[in-house]
């Protein structure tokens, strides 16, 4: 898959990004600029929403409102809000009693939003002034176009997590997304930036508010639905990184699997086969390959197993020295191509060579998680949200 994903990611860049010159601080010039609502659910951001608000309202874009959806937040969040909402015409404040969770949130945003397109980032974000510019010129380009994922960047890069996720979303998430767009299909829109046409929105359901990973679920119901999604790499939008994300991702990513598999052999949905395969066979990996490896390790200590059985360490050897150099290719290849966006992302490189070591064995450990509490969570229970505890202070951290 990380081969795939390098031809595919590179084939992108070469047949798209390369010829195109202006760069994301140079927004293209749209045939028409129709009416976008920007749409930003906050719990508990009293400490980051008063940037993410004051970088919206620096679009150069002509015609946008922001609606920003205070989902039952205990600080400052809410009174923050209502201080822009006075001050800025543009501002629409909507509060929340409780906290319904982010799918709810968004949902409430939506149905007060007069405009056709939507574009929703998270209370933490900050958007790049051309960023509502170069998604919607996908939306202006293709009728059937129902979501453009943009480019997340890294903020939080003082510490060692921070410096190996800054590397990670270029490789696992840019490049990957690349890739998934040559075969037609793309896995998830990111959550913390992507634009929406409310017309795909409606006729697929909106956000499902029992869906842990509300982005993941979204994305499989338009593209189920027969609407397209779109990469746009110049639509930059800087995010705080929250450490303790893999489990929901990996309990997101199961709940997917087994809720759109009985609808997804049809030939009409057979460009979804493939992102599909792509999570089958990364759950397969950390059952049966890395799981079964540490299980007959383990019983090796203990029991006389047969000669072919016998796992002496789990120590890499020259198999987890092929996989290691696979890794750290991957993440040349897509650092390279994002220094187009961000000059300086070689220098992280250094980092990443931390990742093969730890973040896989994370990684394996969620997977093998996961999938038993997706089977086993109580079916339509609310997946409502927790502000994550980001360990930093984001005056400490990189602004674009």
């Amino acid at each position: 898959m990380a081969y795939l994903w390098i031809v595919g990611g590179s084939y992108y860049y070469w047949h798209w990004e390369r010829k195109d010159r202006r760069g994301h601080e140079n927004p293209p010039k749209l045939p028409d600029y129709p009416r976008v609502s920007i749409i930003v659910p906050c719990r508990n951001e009293g400490g980051n929403v008063a940037d993410t608000l004051t970088a919206l309202l620096n679009q150069d874009y002509p015609a946008f409102e922001i609606i920003a959806v205070n989902d039952g937040s205990n600080d400052s969040t809410g009174t923050l809000l209502d201080a822009f909402a006075a001050n800025h015409e543009r501002v629409r404040v909507l509060h929340l009693a409780k906290n319904q969770g982010k799918a709810v949130a968004m949902r409430m945003g939506a149905m007060l939003a007069a405009s056709e397109f939507l574009v929703c980032i998270d209370g933490d974000a900050l958007l790049d002034s051309n960023a509502v510019a170069w998604i919607m010129l996908h939306f202006l380009s293709g009728a059937r176009v129902g979501a453009v994922t943009g480019n997340p960047r890294i903020r939080t890069r003082s510490s060692l997590l921070g410096k190996i996720q800054v590397g990670e979303f270029s490789s696992i998430i840019g490049l990957t997304k690349r890739a998934q767009r040559i075969y037609g299909r793309i896995f998830t829109a990111s959550g913390v930036v992507t634009g929406f046409r409310k017309r795909a929105l409606h006729q697929a359901g909106y956000w499902s508010p029992d869906m842990i990973t509300d982005d993941i679920d979204i994305s499989w119901k338009l593209q189920m639905d027969h609407w397209d999604i779109r990469f746009e790499p110049n639509a930059l939008c800087w995010i705080l990184m929250p450490g303790k994300q893999r489990l929901r991702w990996a309990q997101g990513g199961a709940e997917v699997l087994l809720k759109y598999f009985r609808g997804l052999w049809s030939w009409r949905k057979r460009r979804m086969w493939l992102v599909w395969f792509e999570l089958l066979l990364s759950l397969f990996w950390a059952y049966v390959v890395m799981t079964f490896v540490f299980i007959l390790w383990a019983l090796g200590k203990v029991v006389a197993l047969p000669e072919p059985w016998m796992i002496e360490t789990l120590l890499p050897g020259w198999t987890g020295v092929m996989l290691g150099f696979t890794c750290l290719f991957q993440f040349a290849v897509s650092l390279a191509i994002d220094s187009r966006y961000e000059p300086n992302t070689g220098r992280y490189y250094y980092w990443v060579v931390w990742y093969p070591m730890a973040y896989w064995l994370i990684n394996v450990c969620t997977a093998v998680v996961a999938l038993p509490r997706t089977i086993i969570k109580h079916k339509g229970a609310r997946a409502v949200w927790i502000s994550p505890d980001r360990g930093i202070n984001p005056e400490q951290e990189a602004r674009p």
